[in-house]
């Protein structure tokens, strides 16, 4: 059943996911820092533009990151300025537009975990002599693991199904930009089921145990608490 099956997309698809989903922490904790602070119409507006791959469909989004990741593209012919590869239908280029695509699945839970955590503890901490980084490991960051471990989760899990954006940045390249996704949708197309029977299998399975690994360490995290 296996002869036949090329597994490089599913090594590609978790390389990109791991690395976006490890950006996307770095990116995402001052930026959720700062939303949580901010009041008014700004606030709501920035919320929205955050939010906005959440609802745009993703054909549009990798049209929009295709024309601005091009060599002649803004962001594109500035990258290639430095000598660099062009982003377009390269793993670099994807792994740019998931982070943008899956932003939203790891901002909104860290906000609202800092939101509930409030000034206080930071406060606390300040008046015994933390300074902003000590505040923010030592108290800031345990408190607010639970939402990061579901914002890493949902941010991994929502790279992993990516279709429309990596098909419009990356293309379709075997061994290069093929992804899982793409890779079990071509072999539908040639009827080649039993690969593609594999392919699905193998990520639902591994799904599946990620999400029941994750879920299992949240109980265990929220039963402490308790």
């Amino acid at each position: 059943m296996l002869e036949g099956v090329d597994f490089q997309p599913l090594w590609i698809t978790f390389k990109i996911a791991f690395i976006t989903t490890a950006i996307l922490i770095v990116l995402s904790t001052p930026l959720a820092l700062w939303l949580a602070k901010i009041q008014g119409k700004k606030k709501a507006v920035l919320e929205a533009v955050v939010a906005l791959p959440l609802v745009l469909p993703p054909t549009v989004l990798g049209f929009y990151f295709l024309v601005l990741l091009s060599p002649t593209g803004y962001l594109g012919s500035i990258w290639a300025s430095f000598g660099f590869a062009p982003l377009t239908f390269s793993v670099s280029g994807i792994v740019i537009g998931s982070i943008i695509y899956s932003l939203p699945f790891m901002v909104q839970p860290l906000m609202q975990g800092f939101e509930q955590l409030g000034k206080r503890p930071t406060e606390v901490a300040a008046t015994l002599g933390a300074g902003p980084i000590d505040r923010f490991f030592s108290v800031t960051l345990p408190l607010t693991k639970r939402q990061y471990l579901l914002g890493a989760t949902l941010a991994f899990a929502h790279t992993i199904g990516e279709f429309g954006v990596v098909l419009m940045i990356g293309g379709n390249i075997p061994g290069v930009t093929q992804v899982a996704s793409i890779a079990i949708y071509d072999h539908v197309e040639q009827l080649e089921y039993t690969q593609a029977h594999v392919l699905s299998l193998i990520m639902l399975i591994l799904s599946l145990t990620v999400l029941t690994i994750v879920y299992g360490m949240n109980r265990r995290m929220e039963v402490k608490v308790g």
